[in-house]
């Protein structure tokens, strides 16, 4: 592409802008010449109202032209992209602006609608990244399991990483989560995020913000972020802010990890919650056993028909359900049960509650999930972590989104399943000795390929290898939800459950 093409891109990209962006034509000049700078123009191509595909027409011929004109190194791409479309995304007081006005003369639903779909448009969520992801449902036993092989999140080459390990710690932005990120440049070891757009929100009297996941696990998964940089908590005033939440914006669940390691989620050092349209599996679950509070006779209370341990409290009364998930918050603290292995504490704190709440009309939905994130030497993981024969499919932390049913699988499965099919087919013989090997890529699947195998041989059609792979990760994530919970699903553990609820909670069977 030589420079005229490249100009006549820029306007492509103007006019991209002013379409899907929100981009004011006031703004038209000042966005032009910012770009002209960037490549070193000193004059633009006529104006255009007509443009082609965004990525394939527009802004990836752009960036190679920066590239094969060695204005940038190729590994350094993503970054270079991201900073043009920040150049020509709305500013974030502008964003704000039309937020609110939305927000005002169309609800808050659309005004969230908006906001997502300029996020996609922007590449902030990178939606040709997400749409490679492998997803699919299986029908487990207590309802569906959402299965996504995540393959959005970009691999990094031995060169970046080489790179990322020369880069100096500054200690800015803190966090990936704090409100500093907005229009941050990015390096090797910090992603570009001059095209994050933030809504400032108020929860519980605290500044609080509102933006989307760029990697978007879920319909609109949504963040909310505290202003300030301090570790997650999940407390009373917490409760408080996820009912807030859920006032200002009831299209939308929201919930937070707990805040212990283990089971909590991968960032515990910046209080925030996600959330999201109300799609996760466990939200249509029904009710395994009713109860009633003496206190709160209009508040319904039960345990959730899921595979791991869940306290469902609803009503329309916000301060009733409030001080009654309170309550389960508190109690749950100091609860032991050692005839299941429940002990709250030993030198630190193991009882934790993974709370999420949604509206459903004008009722309040409380799901509060009972986690333990204690150990001991049979396992160093966790006792209420997913034992280690399932590690090939999911080691890392059980958090809020896989304990509703939604399971986001490390991207390297992709071929290595297609691997352990290989055996299954025949296509690759069974060397016992190999895949055994600890050196092997397959090693961490040796358990796996040796029982398949065992079980359906080595010469299985194709279509009906994928198929047992699959089912084989379907039954491996039920386990890994029946391991998460802190009463089990038998006899023994669902009565161990019952008098959680009606001696620790002082609650009533119906």
């Amino acid at each position: 592409m030589d420079e005229q093409q490249l100009k006549t891109k820029l306007n492509e990209l103007i006019a991209y802008a002013n379409d899907r962006l929100s981009l004011s034509p006031m703004d038209g000049f000042y966005v032009l010449n910012g770009l002209l700078d960037l490549f070193r123009l000193t004059s633009p191509a006529d104006a255009i109202e007509t443009y082609g595909d965004f990525q394939t027409t527009i802004i990836d011929p752009i960036v190679q032209y920066a590239v094969d004109h060695q204005m940038i190194e190729a590994q350094d791409a993503l970054l270079f992209e991201t900073k043009i479309m920040g150049l020509v995304t709305p500013p974030p007081s502008s964003i704000v602006e039309q937020f609110d006005i939305i927000a005002s003369n169309r609800g808050v639903k659309a005004a969230t609608d908006w906001l997502f779909d300029l996020c996609k448009a922007n590449n902030y969520i990178r939606m040709p990244d997400i749409n490679k992801n492998v997803k699919w449902e299986h029908d487990g036993k207590y309802g569906k399991i959402a299965v996504t092989i995540n393959l959005s999140k970009p691999e990094k080459d031995p060169r970046q990483i080489a790179l990322a390990k020369l880069q100096p710690k500054t200690g800015y932005p803190a966090c990936m989560l704090c409100p500093s990120n907005v229009g941050f440049a990015g390096n090797a070891n910090h992603p570009a995020r001059q095209t994050l757009r933030i809504i400032p929100i108020e929860m519980g009297n605290e500044q609080w913000h509102l933006q989307f996941s760029p990697y978007q696990y879920y319909d609109q998964h949504v963040i909310a972020l505290s202003d300030e940089h301090r570790p997650m908590c999940v407390t009373p005033q917490a409760l408080g802010r996820l009912m807030d939440f859920v006032e200002q914006f009831p299209h939308y669940f929201i919930g937070s990890n707990a805040a212990l390691p283990i089971v909590g989620g991968s960032i515990l050092t910046h209080d925030h919650y996600q959330g999201g349209n109300k799609v996760l599996p466990m939200f249509a679950v029904g009710e395994r056993k009713r109860y009633r509070s003496a206190a709160y006779p209009d508040v319904k209370i039960a345990i959730a028909d899921w595979y791991n341990s869940v306290v469902r409290i609803s009503g329309s009364d916000r301060r009733q359900v409030y001080e009654t998930a309170c309550k389960t918050l508190d109690v749950w603290s100091r609860w032991t049960d050692e005839s299941v292995g429940v002990i709250c504490k030993t030198t630190d704190q193991h009882n934790a509650i993974t709370p999420i709440v949604r509206m459903d009309d004008d009722t309040y939905v409380f799901d509060l999930i009972l986690r333990n994130n204690r150990t001991d030497e049979a396992h160093p993981y966790g006792i209420f972590h997913p034992e280690e024969a399932l590690h090939n499919i999911k080691k890392e932390g059980i958090g809020i989104i896989e304990v509703m049913g939604l399971f986001i699988l490390p991207g390297r499965l992709k071929n290595e399943l297609r691997a352990v099919e290989s055996y299954l087919t025949g296509e690759t013989a069974l060397d016992l000795k190999a895949p055994s090997n600890e050196d092997s890529p397959m090693y961490k699947h040796a358990g796996m390929i040796v029982q398949l195998v065992n079980d359906h041989g080595s010469a299985v059609a194709p279509d009906q290898a994928h198929r047992i792979v699959t089912d084989y990760v379907n039954n491996a994530c039920e386990r890994i939800l029946e391991c998460t919970a802190v009463f089990k699903n038998t006899d023994s553990d669902q009565a161990a459950f019952d008098r959680f609820m009606r001696e620790g909670l002082g609650l009533q069977a119906l």
